[in-house]
């Protein structure tokens, strides 16, 4: 399944490109030219929520920016399964797809994890590393795993592929009022039908679910990208990767990370701060 959404060029600047992955044909763009920057999406967004930080900094960087299947204008495979592993492996093929070399990975939300996931088996191609409002370790908070227990039980999962509820009251429930109406329907208009949220209703899950998989970045990370220059960019308000829990975590995996603090932000960063979180990249990845 494709999604037949077209995204307002005014909004979205972008040429949009394929790629046929193993498991799905992948939608991600390749804008400007220079040093790489390779920008991984959370859930429920998808490369939309970057467009303003890549609008910054294509005139001196290519920025690439990807949809993982199921979500944005990627395909929805049937025999796909939705789960960060499978991400990670999408991110990887694309890698190696456009050969990409001293590049840096952002991340925000489970794009870190699918970012670095893909990066940690790359390392040595990779540049540099900038996160935003995640975690690359088993995610054990009890308001998480609540999250995950309750978004996972039938009615939410109902409400979830009928309603539409990660989009209208997660994502837009916290950027509603700083989003014109345009710009919130091009949230809505890439999960626009039930069949099409199969993503969104598998993804709250995978905070217990992969926690293998966060297990072993826990450790790859700092053993095989933790000499990496590394840059955060974190909303101070975010109430599901909370400043104090996750900061010093960060700290203790990379040798060298700058932190970039928005006091008024809260979890969908790249939506409050854009020209300033590009201004951090072009500071430490010149």
């Amino acid at each position: 399944m494709l999604i037949d959404f077209v995204p307002d060029q005014t909004l979205y600047p972008f040429r949009s490109r394929w790629f046929d992955a193993t498991a799905a044909r992948v939608h991600y763009i390749d804008e400007g030219s220079g040093p790489p920057i390779l920008f991984c999406h959370g859930a429920p967004a998808w490369s939309f929520l970057y467009r303003r930080v890549i609008t910054a900094l294509r005139d001196r960087y290519r920025c690439i920016a990807v949809d993982y299947p199921g979500f944005g204008l990627s395909e929805r495979p049937a025999a796909y399964r939705y789960t960060i592993a499978e991400h990670t492996a999408v991110v990887g093929e694309l890698i190696d797809h456009l050969d990409l070399d001293g590049f840096v990975v952002m991340g925000h939300d489970w794009g870190g994890p699918i970012g670095l996931g893909a990066a940690t088996t790359r390392a040595d191609r990779v540049r540099g590393i900038a996160l935003g409002n995640t975690a690359l370790w088993p995610i054990e908070a009890p308001v998480n795993r609540a999250f995950s227990r309750i978004m996972s039980s039938a009615l939410l999962r109902r409400r979830i592929l009928e309603r539409n509820f990660l989009i209208e009251r997660v994502l837009l429930g916290e950027l509603g009022s700083m989003l014109g109406t345009a710009e919130a329907d091009h949230y809505r208009g890439v999960q626009s039908t039930p069949e099409a949220r199969a993503a969104l209703a598998v993804t709250p899950g995978q905070i217990t679910a992969a926690r293998p998989l966060l297990a072993r970045l826990e450790h790859d990370v700092p053993a095989l990208l933790g000499d990496k220059p590394a840059l955060a960019v974190w909303g101070m308000k975010d109430m599901v990767f909370r400043p104090k829990a996750c900061l010093p975590r960060l700290r203790s995996a990379f040798a060298d990370l700058e932190i970039i603090e928005f006091a008024q932000a809260r979890h969908f960063v790249p939506e409050y701060a854009p020209a300033d979180i590009a201004a951090a990249i072009s500071r430490r990845f010149p």
